[in-house]
């Protein structure tokens, strides 16, 4: 079975970096080619005695979303693997980003800065909503961005079926805007008021141990055990690809971390092989 993606989304928002991802995953990468080309590349992958296995395409605002929905949905159809992955940033990341590298927006053509963005992201709106995963790449770096999109396009052999994404965040420092459920872990002891425990993080068997082991944590994963019970079933059932489950706490070092450290487990365990990521650990507070 051949693997194809579609990668996408706002320009500064990484999708270069995504692309080069890929490429060291040996996926073969071909960039801003005209949609209405792109089954040509699929058919002649997808012949007998083809060594290419894994394509991706990288496209703009500049590609027919029209075309592209098609396509997809063909190549779906056909029984290969096709996913689309849009990648967004606020406005004023994307802003200073362009004002720190002084590149110019392929979209400005005169027009301000921030217009051309909005612009884009206009014209980008139906490509969005086609996505099998958005990722908002406002608060990552290049590091975090590589470890999530090498977490998303891990070999299809070893993530088979819908990919589960955990991700630990603190609220102090935003709300994630690309993931599916957010569940808020406020509500249990906090290891920041424990002078020994503060340097560390939930990643630290100290801190696991003084979170986990309360009651209210054993009685919110026993009732999270039973709803993803009935909703990874009902995901799978609806052919969704992707998946991330969010925990927060107040900044994202201690609860929030063990809490998702421990779903991955029970994850696993379930057969899946999950991607962890942690939005906030290494910011202070």
């Amino acid at each position: 079975m051949v693997d194809f993606a579609v990668i996408t989304g706002l320009s500064g928002a990484g999708r270069s970096t995504a692309a080069d991802v890929l490429e060291d995953q040996g996926w073969f990468v071909i960039d801003n080619m005209p949609v209405a080309l792109m089954p040509k590349v699929a058919e002649l992958a997808m012949k007998p005695g083809s060594d290419v296995s894994k394509v991706a395409f990288v496209v703009g605002s500049n590609s027919d979303s029209d075309e592209l929905a098609v396509m997809l949905q063909d190549l779906r159809s056909s029984g290969a693997r096709a996913r689309l992955l849009f990648l967004d940033a606020r406005s004023d990341v994307l802003i200073r980003r362009y004002e720190s590298t002084r590149r110019r927006h392929p979209a400005s053509a005169g027009a301000l800065l921030g217009v051309a963005i909005e612009q884009e992201r206009l014209a980008l709106d139906r490509m969005r909503a086609l996505a099998d995963v958005v990722v908002d790449t406002s608060e990552l770096n290049v590091h975090q961005l590589r470890e999530r999109v090498e977490g998303l396009f891990a070999d299809s052999e070893d993530s088979p079926g819908m990919q589960v994404t955990v991700l630990s965040f603190g609220f102090k420092h935003g709300l994630p805007a690309d993931v599916d459920m957010v569940l808020d872990c406020r509500f249990l002891p906090n290891p920041h008021w424990v002078d020994e425990l503060r340097p560390q993080t939930g990643q630290d068997d100290a801190v696991r141990g003084f979170v986990l082991g309360s009651d209210l944590a054993v009685g919110f994963l026993e009732r999270l055990d039973g709803l993803l019970d009935v909703l990874l079933p009902a995901f799978q059932a609806e052919g969704k690809a992707y998946l991330t489950l969010a925990f927060g706490c107040t900044g994202g070092r201690h609860r929030s971390v063990a809490i998702a450290e421990e779903v991955a487990r029970r994850l696993h365990e379930r057969g899946l092989l999950p991607g962890v990521s942690h939005r906030d650990v290494g910011k202070g507070g």
